[in-house]
């Protein structure tokens, strides 16, 4: 089996700094991660982060313009096919991206699109695969998209409850796709999701700041990457951080 690499899920700056000056192989950039699990970033961001941190970390940018499904109208699909080639531009290593039909299978179409917008830049599906109900079909379909990896929890709310889809689609992928598990991954689940084979695992490694913006603030906060938690998921994928 081969190094299980570390993603951390970023939302500014400060954070991209510190997941990789502690060890993350790949960054995920987004936005608005904790109130919509995750949109698209700025522009302005992402220009800082790939300014901020080290160009071995590779920093793949989330496109999803809205929270809800992920079944996009025209417009939408339009607006993603620009994010992903801003982000190319702006040089980003690679994209995170997701679109189904309306009976819940892979839109071939528009995941066609974005890759191809992608210009040969590595290419993530995201989550949505966890909605799909014929998983292998999906894989499959990706496979003959171009798609690099998928991000999955196995289709639980947390991927150390998914372990049994994981391992089906780590079995299924083998050679054609890497399988990264997340969602609700905390540095005590790493072992058991290394166990099923996954080639990364993705967590958020955030801590809740609590901080009102009056009336207008729209919640009671924010987050913000957590070095704490950056920290315990290198050493739970047994490596030494990069700071000490």
């Amino acid at each position: 089996m081969g190094v299980t690499l570390l993603e951390i899920a970023v939302q500014d700056v400060a954070g991209a700094v510190t997941a990789a000056a502690l060890g993350a192989d790949r960054l995920e950039l987004c936005a608005a991660l904790a109130a919509t699990g995750g949109l698209t970033p700025s522009g302005g961001l992402l220009d800082a982060v790939l300014a901020a941190v080290p160009p071995h970390v590779g920093v793949h940018v989330l496109v999803r313009p809205r929270a809800g499904s992920f079944v996009y109208s025209a417009d939408e699909l339009d607006v993603q096919a620009r994010d992903v080639r801003a982000a190319v531009r702006a040089g980003a290593a690679g994209v995170v991206v997701g679109a189904l039909s309306t009976v819940g299978a892979v839109d071939r179409d528009a995941v066609a699109r974005l890759v191809d917008a992608a210009d040969g830049r590595e290419i993530t599906f995201h989550r949505a695969i966890d909605t799909v109900p014929a998983l292998q079909d999906a894989l499959d379909q990706l496979v003959s998209l171009g798609i690099v990896r998928v991000l999955t929890s196995g289709g639980a709310s947390r991927s150390i409850d998914g372990l049994d889809r994981l391992a089906a689609t780590v079995a299924h992928g083998a050679g054609r796709l890497q399988v990264m598990a997340g969602g609700g991954v905390r540095p005590a689940d790493i072992g058991a999701l290394v166990d099923v084979g996954v080639d990364a695992v993705h967590l958020s490694a955030s801590r809740h700041v609590a901080e009102s913006g009056g009336p207008g603030g729209g919640s009671d906060g924010y987050t913000t990457t957590d070095p704490e938690v950056v920290a315990a998921a290198v050493a739970a994928l047994g490596r030494r951080t990069a700071a000490t």
